[in-house]
């Protein structure tokens, strides 16, 4: 039990990350664990304590923290090809599927099967987002203060209409403050640290020294920088060059990655950025598109964020972007811009701050800004959950009164899926296939 398990090559490596990709299904926090019962417990590839220190660090970065931390271990594992081949093989499988299922959902959505698996999970989408503000609520919103930004978070959003990286940069700001004058407000001690166990030794053990690879360099680091600007700013030049600056497959580059540096608190506390973006500012897409496309992002393995593939594919489907005649060539190279986009970030993150990570094998301290940007979030998924509810209880807008047009079977749906998360705590894909079944029973019998 004390022997650590033999090296592992890279094809070893390489082959565990592509069946990550497939089964990482359940959100982030079903994704860390598998990888903690994957890497951890039974493989031994890494100590708990080195796994929770790199998730401490993925924390912290906007995007998505199981990507990130796949990429790190694969980066501290096997050098920089390990962790791009880590990062990518998490995504990729993924992209495929979503475009995929993109297609079928815009060529045969108005197939009365389709259309009542897509009626009956709506609902289900609003309870799922409702059920993540309440995970999220619970365990950051620890004081009247925290409660206060969550508060002011939704009014802002829902009231004054402000940006969402407005408000990321106002709580930011006063978590900083507070963490300078009244630390125990804002004080959130490292995740996940409590009740380490030891499986036994690891390749990389607790006292396994940082490999030359991982040791902090300053040329490794503008290295590292320059080649993350150089494989931004050379697509965005292409598609300037190729389609013009306001062609869509260009302002879609450029959305995305904003979008990719504001994913503080996972793929919930974008959404709302994503959806004032694509829906309102740019409409690539409807609503009720949206809705089905955060819906897809939950039935399919990999980051929840990839819901972006969906809007990048559904947008340059239904826009044309290249022509009547190329309708899912565009739909296909636009998922694959705004994933490329998306994702570029977290790569940079990882390889040019793993270094600084490993240098301190210690805990970090930047979690006051943090702690505030969390909260807000909170409000920020409210208002979402608000506006999901709306655009399913009131899909033709409530003109001739609310009471009147209100679509009880959904209300009743979206009754059954809260039930079913909250009190009989059923997985949300369980939901939302129970949630399916009523729909597509309520389309053949009701219309």
């Amino acid at each position: 039990m004390n022997t650590p398990p033999p090296p592992v090559s890279l094809w070893q490596a390489l082959k565990f990350w592509l069946k990550l990709g497939f089964i990482s299904f359940g959100g982030p926090a079903g994704q860390i664990a598998i990888m903690h019962q994957e890497l951890v417990e039974q493989r031994r590839w890494i100590s708990e304590k080195r796994f929770l220190h790199a998730l401490n660090y993925c924390m912290l970065l906007p995007g998505p923290e199981a990507q990130q931390l796949a990429t790190y271990i694969g980066w501290l594992m096997h050098r920089t090809w390990g962790g791009i081949i880590a990062g990518v093989l998490f995504v990729l499988p993924s992209l495929f599927i979503l475009i995929l299922l993109s297609w079928l959902y815009i060529a045969y959505g108005h197939l009365t099967f389709i259309a009542g698996i897509f009626y009956g999970i709506k609902p289900a989408v609003a309870a799922i987002v409702v059920q993540a503000a309440h995970r999220i609520g619970s365990r950051s919103l620890k004081n009247n203060w925290l409660w206060g930004i969550a508060f002011a978070a939704f009014i802002a959003i829902f009231a004054l209409h402000l940006p969402f990286p407005l408000i990321v940069l106002a709580a930011g700001i006063i978590g900083w403050l507070g963490g300078k004058f009244a630390p125990q407000l804002f004080n959130a001690s490292a995740k996940h640290q409590a009740n380490q166990k030891n499986y036994g030794a690891a390749i990389i053990d607790d006292a396994t020294p940082t490999p030359a690879h991982a040791k902090f360099r300053t040329a490794r680091l503008i290295l590292v920088i320059a080649c993350g600007l150089l494989l931004w700013i050379l697509p965005m030049l292409l598609l300037g060059t190729s389609f013009g600056w306001q062609h869509g497959f260009t302002q879609m580059a450029w959305f995305f990655t904003t979008a990719a540096l504001l994913t503080f608190g996972g793929a919930y506390a974008v959404l709302p950025y994503v959806y004032q973006g694509a829906v309102v500012n740019y409409q690539w897409l409807t609503p009720a598109q949206m809705m089905d496309g955060l819906a897809l992002g939950e039935t399919t393995p990999g980051p929840l964020i990839m819901v972006v593939a969906f809007v990048g594919f559904v947008g340059a489907y239904t826009q044309q972007f290249l022509g009547a005649e190329q309708l899912f060539l565009a739909g296909a190279i636009a998922a694959t811009l705004v994933t490329w986009f998306t994702f570029l970030p977290s790569f940079i993150f990882i390889l040019a701050g793993g270094p600084l990570v490993e240098s301190t094998q210690s805990n970090l301290h930047f979690t006051a800004p943090l702690t505030a940007i969390t909260a807000a979030i909170v409000g920020v998924i409210i208002n979402l959950a608000l506006f999901f509810a709306y655009h399913t209880l009131w899909p033709e807008g409530t003109e001739s009164g609310w009471l009147l047009q209100i679509d009880w079977i959904a209300l009743t749906i979206g009754i059954l899926a809260s039930a079913l998360l909250f009190y009989w705590k059923l997985s949300i894909m369980k939901v939302l296939g129970i949630c399916a079944l009523l729909g597509i029973a309520v389309k053949f019998v009701v219309g």
